[in-house]
């Protein structure tokens, strides 16, 4: 039998005091442990929780009072965030906690979000939501792997829908941190973003000579989320090397799609020196959601419904020349060694001959785009092929090549 685990319970005890004591009960008559945290301002718990708002409070170089005076709840539940997260680090980081699980409405959640941040992937992290899935989180706001909960009916006391959604709750978090294998590498990680193998072949061509050479790779799905998650572990200094080589992301957060990852997208891995080597893979489409009416200005292009939630229209010359633009201004912030390939017969599978996305006068332009602007100290090189070609994955294979005899990178293995 695994060793009880102990779940950090995160709450407004004062006004959500008996859904609280429910989770931990039932939590405890799993067999685990509880460590509680009170984050409320206003009122008090039914009875004393190992953590006080007033500890939380302290934990922010605050006050309760501090809180409560500023007049605004909207301060006084960030300064009782920033208490928590950084309780909620240390708890984790003294090896006294193994999960954490969270309640509440918009507030809870705003504040829950902090916290499940500061814990690494692979620390189970659940937030029972009444906003879960909604469209008012934003996807920086959310950790790598955190697992959300829709808490339906369940605003003001318990009842039987509410009990039904807390109890799946509480048997969730614990039984992740039973089962839960923590990632711990034993080569270093190569993060990669791309998307499906029809349109992109280069994560096929790399995956196993990357491994032969004695890497782990992670491939990350540019489609929000997957970048989200990947900027998230770029952050922590996860990864060895990143492989940024589709920057549809940007280009949906340049013209206002849902389908992006954050304003931060590519920002990470430069700020933590690690080496990136870049391409314009799929930088030439904006996707949204097929199940919405296809947004009016691109309506007359090119139009590619991949399945029922996810569809893509072509992006003009110009503004494929702005993508490119505001791509090198994120890459030229690095402190590390930045690499660009640029292949100059296309992105992706549909931009083909004979594909709906086909548009060489428009590649032209964008390629033009990313030589003027890949400058440096970007260390641009153009290949005269396509980036489903194997000349393109060879080249960036040539390139860690380099860094590995350099010593830029180590292997493991």
């Amino acid at each position: 039998m695994n060793d009880p685990k102990t779940i950090l319970v995160i709450g407004t005890y004062d006004t959500k005091d008996p859904e609280l004591n429910y989770v931990c009960d039932n939590i405890r008559k799993l067999g685990g442990n509880v460590i509680s945290m009170d984050v409320s301002v206003l009122g008090d718990p039914s009875e004393p929780t190992d953590i006080s708002k007033h500890d939380v409070a302290a934990a922010a170089g605050k006050t309760v009072q501090d809180a409560i005076d500023s007049g605004d709840e909207n301060h006084a539940m960030q300064i009782m965030a920033d208490g928590a997260s950084k309780l909620t680090a240390k708890l984790y980081a003294d090896g006294k906690i193994h999960g954490m699980l969270a309640l509440g409405g918009t507030m809870g959640t705003d504040l829950a979000l902090d916290c499940a941040r500061v814990l690494p992937i692979g620390v189970p992290k659940y937030v029972v939501s009444t906003i879960a899935f909604s469209a008012l989180i934003p996807p920086e706001r959310l950790s790598a792997d955190i697992q959300m909960i829709l808490w339906a009916g369940g605003l003001y006391g318990l009842n039987d829908i509410c009990m039904a959604t807390l109890s799946q709750a509480a048997g969730a978090v614990y039984g992740a941190a039973q089962a839960v294998r923590a990632p711990d590498p034993d080569r270093p990680v190569i993060g990669m973003v791309s998307f499906g193998s029809s349109a992109l072949h280069y994560m096929v061509h790399l995956r196993q000579p990357l491994i032969d050479r004695g890497f782990s790779l992670a491939v990350f799905h540019g489609t929000g989320m997957g970048g989200m998650a990947m900027e998230s572990l770029a952050e922590q200094g996860y990864f060895a090397c990143v492989l940024e080589l589709a920057v549809a992301e940007i280009g949906n957060l340049m013209v206002g799609s849902i389908v992006n990852a954050g304003a931060d997208r590519m920002t990470a891995a430069g700020r933590h020196a690690t080496p990136i080597i870049a391409a314009p893979g799929f930088g030439d489409m904006i996707d949204f959601a097929t199940w919405q009416p296809v947004p009016e200005r691109f309506r007359d292009r090119p139009y590619h419904a991949h399945n029922r939630l996810l569809a893509s229209a072509s992006l003009t010359g110009e503004e494929r020349g702005q993508l490119a633009h505001e791509v090198a201004n994120r890459l030229k912030q690095s402190k590390g060694p930045v690499k660009f390939v640029l292949p100059t017969q296309g992105i992706h599978a549909w931009d083909t001959e004979g594909m709906p996305a086909h548009d060489p006068e428009s590649l032209a332009i964008m390629v033009d785009a990313y030589k003027k602007e890949m400058s440096d100290p970007i260390d641009l090189t153009v290949m005269d092929c396509h980036i489903n070609d194997k000349a393109f994955s060879e080249k960036v294979l040539e390139i860690i090549d380099g860094w590995i005899a350099d010593g830029t990178l180590k292997t493991g293995g």
